[in-house]
């Protein structure tokens, strides 16, 4: 039983009504993160981006959403299910879409909780409402067009005789109008606006998945938005804003111009290394799927490491090929209780700026660092500073091409290849890769080193008929290395960094697709 669990043996525990935002997870409040850290149970929504998940790793994870019609728990036992975990003495995190108190039946969930006695805190989220069209270019107050808005559902069932909403002072009061979950009953709204007196050229935007890399709007007028809508096949989750802020969505435009948006990528690096690529391609607006093909892991045994490490005074030149390298040497630095002292002596090179950073963070400036990161042009450049001869100490993974070693050596270095970590299959994300493959939603399958490569070939499988599905995706490549592994299944790379780096590789990707 962990300790925080022994404090709450008998205790009654306490309910977080979370405001997950409207899709994009950046949106999140500090506060949010901060309980969902520490939650024991997380009980989540569809519309709740489950990248939210992340920060609650150790919590029991209950998805109770809707889509489609379709209830995975009716509310009433979502009230119960939140209520029996509190009892138990849990910390439970109510994650849902936008704000728990907008539209979000929060408040219902609020009244079960009082009602058993239990405790409970509201952390307000950031509603679709406000955030869609923020990301659409449509301020929904302005100066010159108007001074209020108003939020309506547009859930309200057609067939009733009469509506709940007053229509007419709707239109009198001249604000932006708002509505949540009105696409189906889109024909009913217009209808009704019109019968209020709404201008029929009255201008009407429609943002489907605002904030997040599917996002799309459309811009039409009162009269005609309904045939539009339809032609368009515009569905669910849809924002419906009404009024005449909306004419400034070309001149605000922000979001929606993004280079990459709503194109799928697909990421292969070990997730260690994804962070930086996933987060510029994101930034210019791509829907990333993380399918590591790579997983980096400890060796086994550190002995050999621990060895060489007792005698580093014996090596001129260290060279750290990959950030891998840096973090795992410095592992067992770290625990054979030494520090960057250990190198002093010692000559640094990285291959490339991100090993560089990394040794930098180190407290250590390579004395190397070559124009291209590829093995020929180490070598050249190494050969420049003197190292025939010199003896030479390449911390890397276990197995790994044999080019930069082989080369110096053949140059006349002294070469000690260390194994300080090691790569291995990954397959968790399997089988949502080969789903989306199915449904021909990915149009980018980026590989940043040949074992990138293999390893995506090896999880598609030949049984899975790889051609395809592969047929109508781009490949990009972060250099002629890579490539050439790429080309040894049959496939040509579509994109190829110039520079071979992330950046690189991003620039190339950006460039293909403007």
């Amino acid at each position: 039983m962990k300790d925080k669990d022994k404090k709450r043996e008998g205790q009654k525990g306490k309910v977080y009504l979370i405001g997950a935002g409207p899709g994009d997870p950046g949106l999140l409040t500090l506060r949010a993160k901060e309980v969902l850290e520490q939650a024991d149970v997380v009980v989540y929504d569809y519309l709740a981006s489950e990248e939210l998940l992340t920060y609650c790793p150790q919590a029991e994870i209950i998805y109770v959403g809707k889509k489609g019609g379709d209830h995975t728990l009716p509310q009433d036992k979502i009230n119960e299910l939140l209520i029996q975990k509190a009892l138990a003495g849990k910390i439970v995190a109510r994650l849902k879409g936008g704000d728990p108190y907008v539209f979000g039946r929060g408040g219902e969930e609020a009244e079960e909780i009082v009602e058993h006695g239990l405790d409970f805190e509201v952390i307000p989220g950031v509603t679709s409402a406000v955030a869609a069209p923020a990301y659409a270019g449509i301020p929904l107050t302005h100066r010159r067009y108007t001074s209020s808005v108003s939020f309506i559902t547009g859930h309200e069932d057609p067939k009733k005789k009469e509506s709940a909403i007053d229509w007419e002072a709707l239109v009198r009061s001249r604000s932006t109008l708002v509505f949540f979950m009105g696409v189906k009953n889109l024909p009913n709204i217009v209808e009704n606006l019109l019968a209020a007196g709404m201008d029929k050229d009255m201008p009407v935007a429609l943002v489907h998945w605002g904030t997040t890399c599917r996002q799309k709007t459309m811009v039409s007028a009162l009269g005609s938005v309904v045939k539009e809508a339809k032609e368009k096949n515009f569905r669910p989750p849809s924002l419906i804003i009404v009024g005449r802020v909306v004419e400034l969505k070309p001149v605000l435009d922000w979001f929606e111009k993004r280079p990459l948006l709503g194109k799928k990528i697909v990421i292969t690096r070990a997730r260690e290394q994804a962070s930086a690529l996933k987060a510029r391609l994101r930034e210019l607006g791509a829907c990333v799927l993380e399918c590591p093909t790579i997983k980096i892991v400890p060796l086994k045994d550190y002995t050999e490491v621990h060895e060489t490490l007792a005698n580093l005074e014996f090596f001129d030149w260290l060279i750290f090929t990959s950030v891998n390298g840096v973090k795992f040497f410095w592992k067992v630095l770290r625990e054979a209780h030494l520090d960057a002292r250990a190198l002093g002596g010692l000559q640094v090179a990285a291959i490339g700026p991100a090993t560089k950073e990394a040794l930098i963070q180190k407290g250590i400036y390579p004395d190397f660092v070559p124009d291209k990161y590829v093995a020929e042009e180490v070598v050249d450049g190494l050969l420049k500073l003197g190292i025939k001869n010199k003896h030479i100490l390449i911390p890397r993974a276990k197995e790994a091409r044999e080019v930069l070693p082989n080369e110096l050596q053949k140059a006349g270095a002294r070469i000690k290849v260390l194994p300080v970590y090691e790569t291995v299959l990954a397959e968790d994300k399997k089988q949502e890769l080969l789903d989306s493959l199915k449904r021909q939603e990915i149009d980018l399958v980026t590989f940043t080193s040949s074992s990138t490569v293999r390893n995506f070939f090896h999880l598609i499988g030949k049984d899975n008929k790889e051609e395809d599905l592969l047929r109508q995706i781009k490949f990009a490549s972060i250099g002629p290395i890579t490539s050439k592994t790429l080309q040894e299944y049959g496939y040509n790379p579509s994109i190829e960094a110039q520079e071979y780096t992330i950046d690189g590789l991003v620039k190339a990707i950006v460039n293909n697709f403007i």
